[in-house]
């Protein structure tokens, strides 16, 4: 038996004016996905346990079989672990955004522009977090750089108690009751201060002005964490397991579970991602002997967070035309039988521009034991009138990966 999942971030969403009154997964063209509905079982799965944030970090844990309330110590110690950081057991890892403010003269004036700084290139971004480093970087503080927009601020011989605010939940608010409070939250919110001065006027970011782009002008700082202790994959479910993803996040979990990391290329995160390289590299994988691959795909959440309607609806079509078409059809002239999960990780609705705790719809398909579900198309509604309901993502794995 081989296993699939197929995860859509931040796919699942709520009834929008601007699609007549109904989701993004209402609306899109996605016979591929649908037709698994058709003769699998569909549901909703509650992954954010009520006491922790509606997070990426938190939300993927659960879909990858790790209960959050045991597994969970921070978003950026994982994204540390993706990137090579050896962290200790007395350093803090926080997420350094690089991201574009606007241009009041005083920093708590400011307004969040773009948390993703135009989604700025890596090797632009290498740039700025390497002069971040040269000005602020000591004993105490490391700044590493990652992929895009997103980076990581280590922290040494330091404790938690910092109250950060992620940037793609104040897009477009002024930034005011939003900077870091707590513990070393004077200390942080000096460094964003210093760090616009630094980047304002950066040749990398004089140059993207003058193309018309958003600059990098500013760090922000948030999702403080310890390092993580995370119970291997094959240990903990007796499979051999590979992740796919453009993001550290994803990548850090997968590294932190021990399990085999697909770098693929063109793989970005947002819907210009190499989506045919990513199920291609799945298909190896199990090609390859691996039991379980993870395919995690950010394009609906990054949409999400734009509050961009037509490319949201676009993602999710490019997953089922692409994605979800090519490993079912290689999955059936393998011969094997295999289970697929198809599900968002939370849902990012357009209309709220962030993330939400709201159970999630899944699909999840068995070749073995494909029969007629009644139900003929995958979406909030038709999840949630199955009446089938799992408590948490460690149960719904149970089932899936249950031979």
């Amino acid at each position: 038996m081989k296993y699939v999942v197929i995860l859509g971030d931040g796919m699942a969403d709520y009834p929008n004016e601007a699609l007549g009154g109904k989701t993004p997964l209402e609306v899109a063209v996605k016979p591929n996905i649908d037709r698994l509905c058709q003769y699998g079982e569909i549901g909703l799965v509650k992954t954010v346990p009520d006491n922790l944030k509606p997070g990426s970090d938190v939300a993927n844990l659960s879909m990858m079989g790790y209960a959050p309330d045991k597994y969970y110590s921070g978003r950026s110690p994982l994204e540390a672990l993706s990137m090579g950081i050896d962290l200790k057991d007395t350093d803090i890892a926080i997420r350094c955004n690089l991201v574009t403010l606007s241009d009041e003269p005083e920093y708590s004036d400011k307004r969040m522009i773009d948390y993703s700084a135009g989604e700025i290139s890596t090797e632009e971004a290498k740039q700025l977090i390497e002069c971040v480093q040269e000005h602020f970087g000591n004993d105490k503080l490391s700044f590493y750089a990652g992929v895009s927009y997103r980076h990581c601020l280590v922290l040494h011989n330091a404790k938690l108690g910092t109250d950060f605010t992620p940037p793609h939940d104040i897009s477009d608010k002024y930034i005011t009751e939003y900077l870091p409070k707590g513990l070393y939250g004077e200390t942080m919110k000096e460094l964003m201060i210093k760090s616009y001065d630094l980047l304002k006027d950066h040749p990398v970011n004089k140059k993207r002005i003058a193309e018309g782009k958003n600059p990098a002008n500013s760090i922000w700082l948030w999702g403080e964490g310890t390092k993580p202790a995370l119970t291997a994959f094959e240990e903990k479910y007796g499979l051999k397991g590979s992740v796919i993803s453009a993001v550290d996040l994803i990548k850090g979990i997968g590294k932190g579970a021990k399990m085999n990391v697909i770098e693929v290329e063109g793989a970005t995160g947002t819907y210009n991602t190499n989506f045919l390289g990513k199920a291609q590299a799945a298909i190896q994988a199990l090609k390859d002997g691996y039991d379980y691959v993870y395919i995690h795909m950010e394009a609906p959440d990054e949409c999400g967070h734009q509050g961009d309607v037509k490319h949201k609806v676009l993602s999710i079509e490019l997953i089922d035309s692409v994605v979800v078409k090519y490993i079912v059809q290689e999955l059936d002239k393998s011969g094997e039988d295999y289970k697929i999960l198809i599900a968002p990780d939370h849902p990012t609705p357009l209309k709220l521009r962030t993330h939400t705790r709201d159970a999630i719809p899944f699909i999840l398909y068995s070749s073995r034991d494909a029969k007629p579900s009644g139900v003929n198309t995958y979406n909030e509604k038709t999840a949630k009138e199955s009446g089938n309901y799992y408590k948490d993502g460690e149960s719904l794995n149970k089932k899936f990966l249950k031979e």
